[in-house]
């Protein structure tokens, strides 16, 4: 029987002005070249259905992350940088409103 993934974490949030944030990380049941950290990770901010910043390591790409319809290499090293980093450009984004 194959193994499947396990979901580490998941949330979800909206701002009042409807903004959506939305994370999930798994763990792999190995890791691989392409995920030498056995992770895979979703980390999404948006607003009016469109992405503004995104974090994923989709099969092909590695780990990178999305800004503003811009996509270039993010160096992972640890789920709490991750989520750090993520955060952070959120936060940027939304002080520059």
């Amino acid at each position: 029987m194959k193994k499947k993934a396990m979901l580490l974490f998941e949330d979800r949030m909206i701002y009042p002005d409807g903004a959506i944030i939305e994370m999930r990380i798994w763990k792999l049941p190995r890791q691989d070249v392409e995920r030498p950290h056995g992770l895979k990770y979703s980390l999404f901010y948006g607003c009016n259905g469109e992405r503004v910043i995104g974090y994923d390591n989709e099969r092909g790409k590695g780990d990178h992350r999305h800004y503003r319809g811009r996509e270039m290499p993010y160096e992972f090293s640890t789920v709490f940088q991750l989520v750090a980093d993520f955060m952070d450009d959120i936060e940027r984004e939304r002080s520059e409103k």
